[in-house]
């Protein structure tokens, strides 16, 4: 297991100005961090990459879609697919492995209607001209199910995994989150156990977002159920700066979450080491 955090508990955009960070991230006992790449034109990729790499430091990536993958219209659906084609050059460019989000439509698009037959095959079509990227650059991507607040398009570990294999692409498939699984599964740990071959990638954090072991998450059933699955992959604490604008607006964050947002990274690293050991 590879412990991860991501970069949003201290900013939306990594510059060369945040490297300074990744050393008490990795003094911490972090094995990598997890880079926000939201807009890749302009991103320093060469440059974070470098300084990961000096400090010992993986990466994964989250990234989200400014234009739906299963628009309507398709040259929105073709510049929705450039957007995630730029996306992934730019995260072979940093040296990362895994890209992973709600990768499929926008957050916070809500129609005000269930997910239609032909939005489901207009997606497939989108991601059957980004599999060639993915083995071009030898990158995987985990789609995220977000909760019913924030998507109508995906929000179950069970539709992921239809959505897995309707792509039917090895380098494709899922990442299930503790805190949208709270809201939509009848059981967090199942989702995990749903997800199987298809899992991905996991992020971590508690039912409010906060520090994980703080809340109501049933974190022994959830560890049990990755050993179940044989999950050996990134294990990523992510949860959000509480004074970051656009992440506070994006993500409802209203409140402090705990005494400062690194404590929920340093003190959720030391929580997950201790359930995963125990």
């Amino acid at each position: 297991m590879r412990f991860g955090v991501n970069m949003m508990i201290w900013t939306a955009n990594v510059t060369e100005e945040h490297i300074p960070l990744f050393a008490p991230i990795k003094e911490a006992g972090f094995d990598g961090v997890e880079l926000p790449l939201f807009g890749p034109d302009g991103y320093p990729a060469a440059k974070i990459g470098k300084a990961l790499a000096e400090h010992g430091l993986g990466a994964t990536i989250c990234s989200v879609v400014p234009i739906s993958l299963a628009d309507s219209d398709a040259g929105r659906r073709r510049q929705a697919v450039d957007h995630v084609k730029q996306t992934l050059a730019v995260s072979a460019e940093i040296g990362a492995k895994m890209i992973a989000g709600p990768i499929h439509s926008p957050v916070g698009y809500l129609p005000g209607r269930r997910r239609t037959a032909e939005e489901w095959n207009w997606l497939l079509e989108s991601y059957q001209q980004i599999t060639p990227v993915l083995d071009e650059y030898g990158l995987e991507i985990g789609i995220e199910p977000l909760n019913r607040f924030e998507t109508y398009f995906l929000n179950t570990a069970a539709d992921g995994v239809k959505l897995c294999e309707a792509i039917g692409h090895p380098r494709v498939g899922l990442l299930i989150d503790t805190f949208h699984s709270n809201i939509e599964e009848k059981d967090v740990a199942e989702a995990y156990r749903i997800a199987g071959r298809h899992l991905k990638h996991v992020h971590t954090c508690e039912n409010d977002r906060g520090t994980p072991g703080s809340g109501h998450v049933e974190w022994d059933d959830v560890f049990g159920a990755l050993r179940d699955v044989k999950y050996d992959g990134w294990l990523t604490i992510e949860s959000f700066g509480f004074n970051i604008k656009e992440i506070s607006a994006a993500a409802a964050i209203w409140r402090d979450l705990a005494p400062t947002p690194e404590a929920i990274a340093f003190d959720g690293l030391r929580f997950l080491k201790q359930q995963w050991q125990g």
